[in-house]
């Protein structure tokens, strides 16, 4: 077996699974090994970053409903809405929208959707405020907002400042401490 830096450091179950079949298959008896006490994972290294953002939105949105005592629901078939979430008003199509672009003014965003096209180049239209009635948007900051959709109505963009007013929390504190 090799000993380079990655087999040696690697602790994969891919990797055990593999020895246990290439030792199964040499008729190695490895019985003996069954009772070793499993080695403790030390502190997850994962980091959260924005170039998650996009498939969090949804997550994010779903919880801030749940927190609020609403129930949201994630739709099973693709549908012009990402939630549904009940309120004391009655049903609401939610649509969740995230950026990352962050311009000379402010955070930018595209509230527009395109309609389907081969190479998914047509242009934005906005979405109709007969179908959706909130806009659930994060930026980069992961400040929330929540706004009627027939605030933006015949928008496919818009710099979030100008929207200050619809914030409803900031999730900022998922993000990891920066190192000093």
């Amino acid at each position: 077996m090799s000993s380079s830096p990655r087999s040696v450091r690697s602790n994969s179950g891919d990797e055990r699974i593999r020895v246990r079949a290439h030792a199964l298959r040499l008729g190695l008896d490895l019985s003996h090994l069954a009772d070793q006490p499993q080695e403790t994972p030390g502190q997850l290294s994962a980091q959260p970053t924005l170039r998650n953002l996009r498939e969090a939105a949804t997550s994010l949105a779903a919880t801030w409903f749940s927190l609020c005592g609403f129930n949201p629901v994630i739709p099973v078939e693709p549908t012009v809405y990402d939630l549904l979430v009940s309120m004391p008003d009655g049903i609401k199509r939610v649509q969740v929208k995230t950026t990352t672009y962050n311009s000379k003014n402010g955070w930018m965003i595209q509230v527009g959707r395109r309609p389907y096209s081969i190479g998914n180049n047509a242009r934005l239209v906005p979405y109709d405020p007969e179908l959706i009635d909130l806009f659930f948007i994060v930026d980069g900051d992961l400040s929330l907002y929540l706004i009627p959709s027939k605030v933006i109505a015949g928008r496919v963009g818009l710099l979030l400042r100008t929207y200050s007013r619809y914030i409803v929390g900031n999730a900022a504190g998922l993000m990891a401490p920066k190192a000093a």
